[in-house]
């Protein structure tokens, strides 16, 4: 009984975060949504489909049922997987995405949390695992990216949250006074330490 509660809990969790991390694509034009955001070149539309690969790899190639999306194989990563090239359409993306939803979803619900998998990019004695491991570890990268996006996003435009209708509605004149009391007690805090 508890395995079914921890799974059905973690799951729900995955699907809420992968939609919390498409959100942060929506109302974004092409450009926004490809350009790089940070020195390393992080972006949004480039977060979403990392974590495609991502789920595509660890619930497809972990548990012997690859995954129907196209992907090269591990060992031959160069970080491809990070920014849209551009003749890849952002809906295409997206779509890929969600197809790969569907095929993790298949994984999740059929295998049970005690279930082997194998991940031989894993060091070793770390490679032999199970789906509750994997569970974890892809609700951490999605979340870990979904706060990427959500801090990427809000740099763009100023949009924030994880859900559409918990957005709060931005007064900038509010938002400027909150960042500079917070302004003024760094430099405070740090001519105090100096």
């Amino acid at each position: 009984m508890i395995d079914e509660f921890a799974k059905d809990n973690l799951h729900g969790r995955l699907r809420r975060d992968r939609e919390a991390l498409l959100w942060k694509l929506d109302g974004l034009s092409e450009y926004d949504a490809r350009r790089p955001l940070t020195v390393t070149g992080t972006n949004l539309l480039g977060l979403v489909k990392h974590v495609a690969s991502v789920e595509a790899r660890y619930f497809g190639e972990v548990f012997d049922r690859p995954s129907p999306e196209p992907l090269p194989r591990w060992q031959d990563h160069d970080g491809s997987d990070l920014w849209a090239a551009e003749d890849e359409a952002r809906d295409q993306i997206i779509e890929s995405y969600r197809r790969t939803w569907e095929h993790s979803d298949a994984t999740i619900d059929e295998l049970a949390l005690d279930a082997p998998g194998h991940v031989p990019w894993w060091p070793k004695p770390y490679t032999n695992t199970n789906l509750f491991a994997i569970l974890v570890h892809v609700l951490g990268e999605t979340n870990r990216h979904a706060g990427h996006a959500d801090i990427l996003r809000e740099g763009v435009d100023g949009r924030t949250g994880m859900r559409p209708e918990h957005e709060m509605q931005i007064d900038e004149d509010t938002r400027t006074a909150y960042c500079a009391k917070i302004e003024q007690a760094a430099r405070s805090a740090s001519s105090a330490k100096a």
